[in-house]
C-alpha cells in the first residue's frame, strides 16, 4: 500500500462529490486500508465555525477577498490538525474539497488574481499536495436541483448567487466555476480526473474505484 495517498473530490453544488467521497472512505475501511475522511470548509473545531459563516445565506454580499481568506483559514487548520498527521502515519486521506475549489470558485468564479490564489494556497498547504483529484462534472442547473432537494437549506449561499442570476464578467457565477475546473483538468491531467456525474451513483463509484486501484498499484 502506497503511503501518503491524498485523494480529493471537487465539483459544483449537487454534483454528488460528498456521497462519492464517503463511499470511497467506507470502501477503503472495509478493505482494511487505514483512511480518514475530512471536508472543506470545516473538518476542525475552528473550521466548522468558519463553515457556518461562509455558507450561511444571511452573509450574502461578503467581500470576495474575505470569503477567500476564510476558506484558506479553514484549510490551514485542516492541513495542520488532520491531513498532514494522517499522511505522516501512512493513511489514505479523502477530502471533500481542497485547494482546487479556491482556484475554481474564488479565482475563475470571482475573478481574483490566480497568481495570488496559487501563492496563498501553497503557503497554506505546504507538503499536503493531492495525489489524485476527482472533479464530478454536472450542469449547474441540474446540480442546483439536486442541491435544493437534498442539501442543508442554511448552506446555499453559492447556489443562491446562481439562482438570482448573479453575473460576473458576463457569465453566471457557477458557469465560470465549471469552466475553471475544466481549465485545471487540462493543466494537470495526471492528477485531475473529470468524472461524468450525470449517472447513478453506483456507476460513478465503479469508475472512481478503478482509478483509485490503479493509483494504489503504482
Amino acid at each position: 500500500m502506497k503511503k501518503r495517498l491524498f485523494i480529493t473530490f471537487e465539483g459544483l453544488e449537487g454534483c454528488g462529490k460528498t456521497t462519492q467521497a464517503k463511499m470511497l472512505f467506507d470502501f477503503l475501511i472495509k478493505k482494511r486500508i487505514p483512511s480518514i475522511y475530512t471536508k472543506e470548509p470545516g473538518g476542525t473545531k475552528i473550521g466548522d465555525k468558519i463553515r457556518k459563516i461562509l455558507l450561511d445565506q444571511k452573509n450574502d454580499g461578503m467581500d470576495y477577498k474575505t470569503e477567500m481568506l476564510l476558506f484558506l483559514a479553514s484549510r490551514a487548520e485542516n492541513v495542520r490538525l488532520i491531513i498532514l498527521p494522517a499522511l505522516e502515519e501512512g493513511k489514505v486521506v479523502i477530502s471533500d474539497r481542497f485547494y482546487d475549489s479556491t482556484t475554481a470558485y474564488q479565482g475563475y468564479g470571482r475573478g481574483i488574481d490566480l497568481k495570488i490564489i496559487k501563492h496563498l494556497n501553497n503557503l497554506v498547504v505546504g507538503k499536503a499536495i493531492p495525489d489524485l483529484t476527482f472533479i464530478l462534472d454536472i450542469d449547474p442547473y441540474e446540480g442546483l436541483k439536486r442541491s435544493a432537494s437534498f442539501g442543508n437549506s442554511h448552506e446555499m449561499r453559492f447556489e443562491e448567487e446562481f439562482i438570482n442570476k448573479k453575473i460576473i464578467g458576463g457569465k453566471l457565477f457557477l458557469e465560470r466555476v465549471r469552466h475553471g475546473y475544466y481549465q485545471l483538468s487540462h493543466e494537470e491531467e495526471g492528477r485531475i480526473k473529470i468524472i461524468d456525474a450525470n449517472r447513478n451513483k453506483e456507476d460513478i463509484f465503479e469508475e472512481i474505484v478503478k482509478i483509485v486501484k490503479r493509483k494504489i498499484s503504482e
